[in-house]
């Protein structure tokens, strides 16, 4: 697929992407909590950390496969559980996954994904991982388990950082709505979309989340979860060594270093500071992987030296599939593989095992 010339790196993107997007829907996508004080601060702990590149070593060739969940992948790049991604492009998810296929990275699909499980496993090119939500309701919790599993997802990532939705003020400003070509495909049905448009006052998705979310979870239930699926559990958003540990030993098999992109609480570490604590404290156990500020090739060799096995990928996706749908997003995981290609031979890595701690100095 023909790559088209409308932006050379995925700080570009986002400014071609707002130029294109209703200004509600950008700030939903963009948008953090409170003073976004995290947001920038996941960006800010990537340009702090500095490379220390090897010399003379034969990198003619950089070979960027890794294994995640026992599985063999070419990058090392998994496609973040991202909402409603139709309201960046109609063809939403199922051209996301397209991409993440063109390109060979892993893709999450969203419990608040606007296409159904079934569709966006049918564009994948291997088994997507299916971000969870525990809800009030264990029967569609179950539910949406048993058809991710029936759908041949891979692995279950729950979102643990939760309990209760964080405050977006963009959001609220907006009174954010999503449109019409845009709906819950997975939980919500036709009558139940009539009835998120009903807050009083602020975000109306916002309202719908707190009302279907149990803010009651704890560590208790992942026995539950696991009693009802044979997926391999995934925990995203821990960002302390204790829960890391507490993590294996119920069952983990895999953890993201997350503060869910800056949206939950405000004035939480920067995720690529928290990363080697939890990779320490997992100490193999476990597959760690990382998200937050992820932009540039280099910002995925400090996190794989800092002990993730792979990155999440979040908004330069969308901002992609807003710029130029498929063709857009395959562009954005284009240019970071590239980019990792090249700092990879410019660290003298030739393959992501050489990506080692060393090659990182900074604060």
């Amino acid at each position: 697929m023909p790559l088209a010339p409308s932006f050379v790196n995925l700080i570009d993107v986002e400014a071609l992407a707002r130029d294109r997007l209703p200004p509600a829907v950008y700030d939903y996508f963009a948008g953090g909590a409170n003073d976004e004080i995290t947001v920038a601060q996941n960006r800010r702990g990537y340009e702090e950390l500095a490379l220390r590149p090897r010399v003379l070593v034969d990198v003619s060739r950089c070979d960027t496969r890794v294994r995640l969940l026992g599985s063999e992948q070419p990058t090392p790049f998994v496609v973040a559980p991202m909402a409603l991604q139709r309201m960046a492009h109609l063809e939403g998810e199922g051209a996301t996954a397209r991409a993440a296929a063109a390109i060979g990275a892993g893709m999450a699909i969203s419990t608040l994904a606007s296409m159904s499980v079934e569709e966006i496993c049918r564009a994948a090119a291997r088994p997507p991982w299916f971000q969870l939500y525990i809800h009030r309701d264990r029967g569609i919790t179950r539910a949406l388990v048993e058809r991710a599993a029936a759908a041949g997802c891979g692995a279950l990532l729950l979102t643990v950082d939760t309990p209760v939705l964080g405050r977006r003020e963009r959001d609220v400003r907006n009174a954010f709505l999503p449109p019409a070509t845009a709906t819950i495909a997975n939980i919500v049905s036709s009558a139940q979309s009539a009835t998120i448009a009903a807050a009083a006052e602020g975000s109306a998705l916002a309202a719908h989340f707190a009302g279907m979310h149990d803010p009651s979870v704890t560590w208790r239930d992942l026995e539950w979860l696991q009693s009802i699926s044979a997926l391999p559990l995934v925990l995203k958003g821990v960002v302390r060594a204790d829960d890391a540990r507490r993590a294996v030993g119920h069952g983990a098999k895999g953890i993201v270093v997350s503060n869910h992109g800056g949206r939950q609480l405000d004035s939480t570490i920067a995720t690529v500071r928290a990363l080697p604590e939890v990779a320490e404290a997992v100490a193999g156990a476990a597959d760690v992987l990382v998200d937050g500020g992820v932009r540039r090739g280099t910002d995925v060799v400090k996190a794989l030296a800092l002990g993730a096995k792979g990155v999440l990928i979040g908004r330069p996706v969308l901002w992609g599939l807003a710029v130029d749908g498929e063709a857009g997003a395959v562009r954005v995981l284009t240019l970071l593989k590239e980019e990792l290609e090249l700092a990879m031979a410019l660290c003298g890595c030739a393959a992501i095992s050489d990506v080692t701690r060393d090659l990182v100095a900074g604060p």
